[in-house]
């Protein structure tokens, strides 16, 4: 007899029973279900025979795609075979041309690019201008020419939460009446229990780049994705994800739960204080797309670290911290302090 396996929704690991919270657990992305869930979950997956077209699709990825490797930061380069890479746009060394990239790695949606490279040029060039203790260099020409078009990958999540919370709400009054004071407390009993849904929550799979400065770029308009071609890899760099679906759910989680508590918050109204009791949003389904989305990108290397700087491809949004050129910074304490000095001699000579 063949044993009954259930995966789990959210990473597709398998899914073991606990007998002490009488709930399926999954070891992997930490999700829990209770067997109800799990039924409905199951009743609802359909059986379905891959898409001759979409095993071509994958079939010409792989032949038309190159993969570039870095040996000294271990960055995986994808080009169309028509785009040579010549160096790593993380740690600037020479790559070398390692082969082909399987089918399982194409995505299944893209965003074009729509701010062009002299558009992030400038951006970039204004917005370093603006820093006055930065290195000279960080400022030069050939630094910018280094401004490369990436497709970042993303895993896009569409969840299913199931949201429960109950508190107590209070409202204090106080007011004076003759010599007294009083306080009148109401209080409340709050309950919301929903069903919650959340579409294309998104969370970069390359481990090299800082997820908070992906955050820190976003929104990407979904409006602009189409189904992935290889034309638009032409004339731009693509990165080849290494973080998968169950390492990025953590993050997709939390992200979750807290438009979860947001939708939920909203919903209660105004109290002196709320205190929960129960406040929990169990993700018991997830939908996933593997998407590219357009950034351009900088490296600078200053003392032995690097710094990251990235510009939403689409809207143009920037983000990234400068290096800070301490020897500058102190140049120019000690000539304003010089400056003080001899302001505060001058004036202090006039008065006598």
């Amino acid at each position: 007899m063949d044993a009954a396996q259930y995966k789990c929704p959210n990473c597709n690991a398998e899914l073991t029973f606990d007998p002490t919270s009488q709930k399926l657990h999954c070891e992997y992305c930490l999700s829990k279900f209770t067997v109800e869930d799990i039924k409905n979950i199951c009743s609802e997956a359909e059986n379905s025979i891959p898409d001759p077209a979409d095993v071509q699709a994958h079939q010409d990825f792989q032949n038309h795609t190159n993969v570039y490797h870095c040996s000294s930061c271990g960055a995986d380069i994808i080009a169309d075979d028509r785009e040579v890479a010549t160096f790593c746009y993380y740690c600037h060394n020479p790559v070398i041309l390692s082969g082909k990239l399987t089918g399982s790695y194409r995505p299944d949606k893209v965003i074009g690019f729509k701010f062009t490279k002299e558009q992030a040029v400038k951006q970039f060039s204004d917005w370093i201008n603006k820093r006055r203790f930065v290195p000279n260099d960080f400022k030069s020409s050939q630094q910018l020419e280094k401004v490369t078009g990436l497709y970042v990958p993303f895993w896009a999540a569409d969840c299913d939460i199931k949201a429960d919370f109950c508190a107590i709400g209070k409202n204090v009054r106080h007011w004076t009446s003759g010599n007294y004071r009083y306080t009148e407390t109401k209080e409340y009993r709050i309950v919301r229990k929903a069903n919650i849904f959340t579409d294309g929550i998104p969370a970069d799979g390359e481990s090299k780049i800082e997820d908070q400065l992906m955050e820190a770029i976003e929104p990407f308009d979904y409006a602009d994705l189409h189904d992935f071609s290889m034309s638009y890899l032409s004339g731009f760099f693509a990165d080849k994800y290494d973080v998968d679906k169950a390492m990025v759910f953590p993050r997709i989680r939390q992200r979750a739960a807290e438009a979860g508590k947001q939708i939920i918050n909203n919903s209660i109204g105004s109290y002196t204080s709320v205190t929960p009791s129960i406040n929990n949003y169990d993700i018991i389904n997830t939908k996933w797309q593997y998407i590219m989305l357009p950034v351009w990108f900088m490296t600078y290397k200053y003392k032995d670290k690097i710094y990251e700087f990235a510009i939403n491809g689409q809207t143009g949004k920037l983000a990234g911290t400068p290096p800070l050129d301490k020897g500058k910074l102190g140049r120019f304490c000690t000539a304003i302090g010089a400056a003080t000095a001899l302001a505060v001699y001058l004036i202090g000579g006039a008065i006598s």
